[in-house]
């Protein structure tokens, strides 16, 4: 069975293409965007080079200009969606041995077939974004170390980006394997200004773009909300639905922190409403001896999961289209929890 794919005019796709400012021209969302999963069909095997479809499809060899808009959308024939889920039992712990009989998978309310499944422990591409606002003085050390307890459970194939964040985003280093490094980038930055939340996690986005591993995550180390971010949460909350990315959080909120402007006192709403988008999760850590436990937390759902695919239904609208799983709990026990992406938009057959 063979996939069409047509591609007209995408962005090309480079690394240094990277946006460090925000005093650019927003792109446009393309509503007939690419499904927010890795896309499977059978031409694949003949096509190594799109074996890991994600997002939007670019060539690898011209330089990418991520202030530009797309001028037409990518159209694919969908064959496969393939979903990532984490299951955890009632003590937060992942839960093994799941098989596909255990696994109910729902587009727009219908239930799908479970053609294909899999348990993996898979490479991953992560950008960590980390909060260096004023706010965040008294913690910074004890948070750097949080995150490099992240980095230090990679596998050998996972890659990492870091974007700080005070009064702008910028990209303080961009995709690398080497820990050391990305240590010594992160020593290098130090709190000042206010909280640039929202530009973070789109510089997060743009650069994510440049991933090598169908796995992406976003990870968010802050203690607030937004409060001086050019970008607004609506876009935010739109991009984050059309990117093949999970969002996770390490929301570090005691009493002081909740008595500051009502945008950082909104930083727990915010931040769980994302999360939630996307399959991720935010992680509530009230006092700092708390971290490192938290960083285990993340590192190993980061890289444990469930991998569920199935074919969709062939209207191509461009319209989203929700996703639910569910999981049988074993007899005699709570239920389970299931995390996994809200939905995709499906591709468009318009030109």
């Amino acid at each position: 069975m063979a996939a069409k794919i047509t591609q007209t005019n995408a962005r090309p796709q480079s690394r240094a293409g990277r946006i460090e400012s925000f005093g650019v021209r927003m792109p446009q969302r393309n509503k007939a965007f690419l499904p927010s999963f890795a896309l499977i069909a059978a031409a694949f095997l003949a096509a190594p080079s799109i074996a890991q479809v994600a997002g939007p499809l670019t060539p690898s060899s011209a330089p990418r200009d991520h202030s530009q808009p797309f001028d037409k959308p990518i159209q694919v024939d969908v064959e496969m969606v393939l979903t990532s889920v984490r299951v955890t039992d009632f003590q937060d712990r992942p839960l093994p041995g799941l098989q596909k009989e255990d696994f109910r998978i729902f587009e727009n309310d219908i239930e799908q077939e479970i053609l294909t499944f899999s348990h993996e422990d898979a490479p991953v591409s992560i950008g960590l974004l980390f909060d260096m606002s004023n706010s965040m003085s008294n913690k910074v050390d004890k948070v750097r170390r949080a995150a490099l307890q992240i980095l230090e459970s990679a596998n050998p194939q996972d890659e990492f980006f870091l974007v700080s964040f005070g009064n702008r985003a910028e990209l303080t280093s961009g995709f690398t394997s080497n820990i050391r490094e990305l240590q010594e980038r992160m020593m290098s930055v130090k709190p000042r200004g206010r909280t640039a939340l929202l530009d973070a996690i789109f510089l997060g986005m743009a650069e994510m773009k440049n991933a090598r591993n169908r796995n992406r995550a976003l990870v968010v180390i802050s203690d607030g909300g937004d409060n001086h971010s050019r970008n607004h949460e609506a876009r935010i909350r739109g991009d984050l639905m059309e990117a093949d990315c999970q969002l996770y959080a390490m929301g570090i909120f005691d009493e002081e922190d909740m008595k500051r402007t009502s945008e950082e006192r909104n930083g727990p709403t915010l931040l769980s409403g994302f999360a939630e988008l996307t399959g991720g999760r935010v992680f509530w850590v009230s006092g700092l001896t708390e971290l490192p436990d938290v960083a285990d937390k993340i590192g190993l759902e980061l890289r444990d999961r469930y991998v569920l695919g199935y074919k969709p239904g062939s209207l191509h609208n461009g319209a989203w289209r929700t996703i639910k799983v569910k999981v049988a709990s074993p007899a005699g026990l709570p239920p389970l929890r299931v995390f996994a992406r809200s939905g995709y938009y499906a591709p468009s057959d318009l030109p």
